[in-house]
């Protein structure tokens, strides 16, 4: 690079052609060119390595070209863009990256760039707001895209926590090596499978009947139900396999694959690849695979036995999450950890209750609702929980229904003593008014759609947000049956009470698109749950009118996506600030349980938020009103709400 002859028309040129600097007064202008210096590359030039070098001022592109990207562990270049004339670099680095270039700039030969020093454009952000808020806006819709937030994210020590998370978290299943089928067809006796399995060097076979697999077989199964229950060998094999069977795609994530086990309790499964299953993977080697990764603490939850064991794994929570998060892993996946945790505990409380109360005396579904219900839990959890059980007899049902209602009580507080604390608002099964038969919960869908007041779309809205956690998952069939068919019904009252409801909450920013807190002692806060809510909701709108039950809100923006109601770009945006909010609001919990040994809560202090955080919170702010917008106009028929 070497310095050339500057010419004050060309820079005046430069400044009016170039955003932001075309904003600015023409006597700003006129004052710039003496202040600017023009260089010359006379060969291709890395010129800036993100992170690495400091950024003397920044640089507005005359002639040629800036090749700009980020450089990931192995050095490959990841998020390459070409600019040139008009295009000025560095703006973002200095304001928001500790004057340290953001990404990586090769000039190509023969470009040509004038550079205003680094103490004058800061100079004119201090003095120009509008041109202060052009870069910051610009870096917070960057960062709304998810491999460039990454990048941006990481730590110091980049090359060695991005090939942590990229090993752990982004490798996929068809990159480790599964083991091959070993299959017998149904009528073969148990002693030749047994056999296979030895000669294969397998602890698990695959029964098929014709060309389906039907079941499995493992080395426990030959122990439980034929050596213990003294069963000749010579029967047919399909007289003592286990199902369903588990598959996943060759696609899937690693952590997909070990969480999908944990959720259906198998130890093997079937990977499928292009419609035929072409291997399968057991338990065992997928945590081998995982190292000391949080999904072994996982299976360590689900080895616990007493309540002590079970309160000490979850208050162990925080620690793992933060091991997630500064990995530069994604919330959502987070997210699911937590939520598997929490699952895995639930489970065990009931399975502990009923093995002490005797078996329940009807069919049921213990389903949770709420953040759990969509598998987004947070380290401030509640309890939000319901019980819906089947129809039975008159001379029955006070029977029943007494059973559930003490079963509930002894759940909730188990899970209580744990550290999942009630809920306030008392959605939960131990509230007589959430514990009720099928034909119960139906008459209660139904009042709440057709009577549309502000409570009922409160409650449907929560009770929309269930999955089954322990039970009969045709139960709750049945509901989502009944309800698919109710919804599609006239009822624009009720969608517009439910587009009323997710309308509650605005994103926190003043009329001059400042982030609006509250004074929590003398700290200045902002509530980050409130804040994301609004996403939660209008997504659910969505969902509800084109009955989605897909039960995450990532889920929905998928299945939405996938029906054509948002476009990618809608998704994308509605995606990214979700998950980055959420991210941010996992740090504050853990860094407040774990540092300042307080308990989790939603608030967010100003003061530990970088300019980089800042920036993107103002723009996934606004990205919420805009969608919001969106909502007023298609539920309500009036801009106002």
């Amino acid at each position: 690079m070497i310095s050339t002859m500057k010419n004050a028309e060309d820079i005046l040129a430069l400044l009016r052609s170039t955003h932001p600097f075309q904003v600015l007064p023409e006597t700003v202008q006129i004052s710039l060119i003496e202040l600017m210096y023009p260089y010359r590359f006379t060969k291709d030039t890395l010129v800036y390595r993100q992170n690495i070098t400091d950024m003397e001022g920044v640089d507005l592109i005359q002639k040629g070209e800036y090749e700009t990207f980020f450089l990931d562990s192995s050095d490959n270049k990841r998020l390459i863009e070409i600019h040139h004339n008009p295009y000025c670099f560095g703006g973002i680095s200095v304001l928001l990256n500790r004057t340290k270039a953001l990404k990586s700039v090769l000039a190509k030969k023969g470009t040509v760039i004038y550079r205003l020093p680094r103490k004058n454009f800061i100079e004119l952000c201090n003095a120009n707001e509008e041109f202060f808020q052009f870069f910051t806006n610009s870096f917070g819709k960057r960062m709304l895209d998810e491999e460039f937030a990454h990048f941006v994210k990481s730590p110091a020590s980049f090359e060695e926590s991005y090939f942590a998370a990229d090993q752990l978290y982004s490798r996929k299943i068809e990159h480790i090596v599964y083991k091959d089928i070993v299959a017998c067809t149904s009528d073969t006796p148990i002693y030749e499978v047994a056999r296979t399995m030895a000669q294969h060097k397998v602890s698990c076979a695959f029964i098929k009947d014709e060309d389906h697999i039907i079941g499995y077989v493992t080395d426990m199964t030959l122990r439980d139900r034929v050596i213990a229950q003294q069963v000749a060998a010579t029967a047919a094999i399909v007289s003592v396999m286990d199902n369903p069977i588990v598959s996943i795609s060759n696609q899937a994530y690693l952590y997909e694959a070990v969480l999908k086990m944990f959720h259906t309790k198998s130890r093997y499964l079937l990977v499928e690849k292009e419609g035929k299953y072409v291997g399968f993977l057991s338990r065992n080697r997928l945590l081998s695979e995982q190292g000391q990764s949080p999904l072994v603490f996982i299976q360590s939850v689900k080895l616990a036995e007493t309540r002590e064991e079970l309160r000490d794994k979850w208050n162990n929570v925080p620690e793992i999450i933060h091991q997630l998060l500064a990995r530069g892993v994604n919330a959502e996946i987070a997210n699911q950890v937590i939520t598997t945790v929490a699952d895995s505990i639930a489970l065990k409380v009931i399975e502990k209750v009923i093995k002490a109360m005797g078996e329940p005396p009807a069919k049921f579904v213990f389903m949770v609702t709420g953040s759990e219900g969509r598998k987004e839990q947070t380290l401030m959890t509640d309890q939000d929980n319901a019980i819906i059980y089947e129809d039975k007899a008159n001379e029955q049902r006070e029977y029943v229904r007494d059973y559930f209602l003490k079963f509930a009580r002894e759940v909730s507080d188990h899970l209580n003593t744990i550290g999942f604390s009630y809920c306030t608002g008392g959605y939960m099964a131990s509230n007589p008014e959430w514990t009720h038969s099928l034909s119960h919960w139906k008459n209660n869908y139904k009042m709440w759609i057709e009577e549309s007041i502000p409570e009922n779309a409160i409650k449907f809205s929560t009770f929309f947000d269930c999955r089954r956690l322990y039970g009969d998952q045709h139960i709750i069939d049945q509901l989502k049956d009944f309800l698919t068919v109710e919804l599609q019904k006239p009822n624009e009252r009720f969608f517009a009470f439910i587009a009323k409801n997710a309308l509650q909450y605005e994103p926190p920013l003043t009329f001059f698109k400042t982030i609006k807190t509250q004074t929590i002692g003398s700290t200045e806060v902002f509530n980050i749950k409130k804040a994301m809510t609004p996403i939660v909701d209008l997504v659910r709108v969505y969902a509800l009118k084109n009955q989605i039950y897909e039960e995450n809100t990532g889920g929905r923006l998928k299945a939405l996506l996938n029906l054509g109601i948002f476009t990618q770009e809608q998704y994308d945006e509605l995606h990214q600030s979700y998950y980055y909010l959420m991210s941010i609001r996992l740090k504050n919990q853990t860094n407040q349980v774990r540092i300042t040994k307080l308990s989790p809560d939603n608030y967010i202090a100003m003061e530990n938020l970088t300019k980089i955080e800042k920036a993107t919170l103002k723009e996934i702010f606004k990205t919420i009103g805009n969608f919001q917008l969106g909502i007023k106009l298609k539920f309500t028929n009036n801009i106002f709400g």
